[in-house]
């Protein structure tokens, strides 16, 4: 299967600071491929880059085998772009939105009266489609979102980020929709840091922290390169007790890895239940109440944890 996005060496600079630092992977053409890293970690710098709104400091990287830095207009007419920030006019309904992006996009008459109903169809919004977007919750706009990227039938989709801040149900839909698109045929880059979105979406998944792409691989690939390590997450009440527990935990015997995030001190070990006795003794050692515990199979955050000695999830 060819690879409809290359990416060779790409940077992205300012000033002395290098927020994307030399990257280079590729997406086979019908792949799902998520970016997953915290924030801050490069996902945005390098979805903008790829969809040429930011010129690269270095490297490159060619899309239906259009440079990105060479041929930007070739490039933009066969990707699709869905944005972290809604890109929506309030006042309009969900339908006018998309039929005004799609005179952007230079569609208009009946082919975009078409495809702008196909869309919303898409997107699960048919009902809704002659409501002002002022009245949809933040799910909605998000779908609406979604379909303004897809009005020109873009051979590759880029998502960045596109559950934050949404209800479970809605963020349910846009996976749905994710994969039925996928199901159609259309190439995804997805990006995101929530491990399950990855887990769940992806053919193959990037680790990227710092800049840096740190792994790659599909979600078995890159769980055996830990050594199946499981996670014992406990549940504190302050994240003072978590750094204070984790202290503590550092040297018992089976632990590779101890870190903290969100009121917990999270431990990476082969035998969580095996681990978990004397951890919870030595919480009551130095007066720590565990309030609830968590073991994990391996997964992508242990992944991470294991690479960066710190939780994806900070």
């Amino acid at each position: 299967m060819s690879d409809i996005l290359e990416v060779h060496n790409l940077a992205k600079s300012y000033g002395d600071f290098k927020a994307v630092k030399g990257i280079t992977f590729g997406i086979a053409d019908g792949e799902i491929f998520s970016l997953l890293g915290p924030n801050g970690a490069g996902k945005t710098t390098t979805i903008s880059m790829l969809s040429t709104l930011f010129a690269p400091t270095s490297g490159d990287a060619s899309i239906g085998g259009h440079s990105v830095t060479q041929d930007p207009m070739a490039v933009r007419r066969i990707i699709g772009v869905v944005p972290q920030d809604l890109a929506l006019y309030e006042d309009l309904t969900g339908r006018e939105n998309l039929t005004f992006w799609g005179n952007m996009y230079g569609l208009g008459g009946a082919a975009l009266k078409a495809r702008v109903s196909e869309v919303l169809e898409q997107v699960g919004l048919t009902d809704k489609g002659n409501q002002r977007v002022k009245t949809y919750s933040g799910g909605m706009k998000r779908r609406v979102n979604i379909g303004v990227g897809l009005l020109h039938k873009p051979r590759l989709l880029f998502m960045d980020e596109p559950t934050v801040g949404i209800d479970p149900q809605s963020r349910r839909a846009i996976l749905d929709t994710v994969k039925d698109l996928n199901r159609q045929g259309m190439s995804v880059l997805y990006t995101t840091h929530y491990m399950e979105e990855a887990q769940e979406l992806s053919h193959r998944i990037g680790i990227i922290d710092h800049g840096e792409l740190i792994a790659l691989g599909s979600l078995q690939e890159l769980t055996r390169s830990i050594g199946e390590l499981e996670t014992l997450r406990l549940h504190v009440a302050e994240d003072a007790e978590a750094a204070r527990l984790a202290a503590a935990l550092q040297s018992l015997p089976g632990v590779t890895r101890v870190d903290t995030t969100d009121h917990q001190a999270v431990l990476m070990t082969p035998d969580a239940e095996e681990v978990l006795p004397a951890a919870v003794s030595k919480a009551n050692e130095i007066s720590i109440k565990i309030r609830s515990i968590d073991i994990e199979e391996p997964n992508l955050e242990a992944v991470f944890l294991n690479l960066t000695g710190r939780a994806l999830r900070d």
